[in-house]
């Protein structure tokens, strides 16, 4: 908390920035869209701080910038999803999902905490089914097979049972039950029905999953200093 907990304030203002201002969704423009990202870069320059040998000799932490950037490129185009571009949001928040899946990877593999996703995932899918339409059938079915991937990922690497798991890879985790509570809200939202307080929940939830996803990417360095200091 004393090293990583200075290079998150600017994160935090930022999200304290977007929730005070709390600008109209009906009427989209670049500066919502700045201030809907400002947390995001925010999350870019925190692992930025790390330094760039860091990012480069630790895939898992490159990996999980490049999602948080895309990230940021799929909150731009929600900003405008009224006006047609949903679709370009969904595919970029998919590959941020594939990229945050390769940051956590296959080890351990922990088939029941995937079959548990897998129902979870499936048991979505299928209620939100009877609401789709058009190309949002196949999509969305996508979609949710891919974040529940990245969730049994970072389901998988906490292993509770051995006693293995780290600070980090409990972020992992919740960031990733987090991210699909948020999305969960977004499919119902707008393929089902109005959720009170949608707008809260969705963003809430989204950014606490980035930062938590963004630290547990430190895990390496920490690792690192431990075997400096032994």
């Amino acid at each position: 908390v004393k090293s990583e907990g200075p290079k998150l304030v600017p994160f935090f203002k930022a999200t304290c920035v977007y929730f005070v201002l709390w600008l109209p969704t009906s009427s989209p423009s670049w500066f919502s869209a700045l201030i809907k990202c400002l947390p995001i870069f925010c999350l870019w320059v925190f692992l930025l701080a790390h330094g760039i040998n860091f990012l480069v000799s630790h895939r898992s932490a490159s990996r999980i910038l490049a999602g948080l950037i895309f990230s940021a490129v799929g909150d731009a185009f929600l900003i405008w999803q009224e006006q047609g571009y949903f679709i370009h949001g969904l595919l970029m928040f998919a590959i941020t999902h594939i990229l945050y899946s390769s940051a956590f990877g296959m080890k351990p593999l922990d088939l029941k905490a995937g079959l548990l996703m897998g129902l979870v995932s499936g048991s979505c899918y299928a209620f939100l089914y009877s609401y789709l339409s058009g190309p949002f059938t196949y999509l969305v079915a996508v979609y949710i097979a891919l974040i529940g991937f990245m969730g049994w990922r970072a389901v998988a690497g906490m292993q509770l049972c051995n006693d293995l798991w780290t600070w980090t890879k409990l972020c992992a985790c919740i960031g990733a039950m987090l991210f699909m509570v948020s999305d969960l809200t977004i499919a119902l939202n707008k393929f089902c029905f109005p959720v009170p307080y949608s707008r809260f929940i969705i963003m809430a939830t989204y950014y606490a999953a980035q930062m938590l996803i963004a630290l547990s990417a430190v895990e390496t360095r920490d690792e690192e200093d431990f075997r400096k200091r032994s």
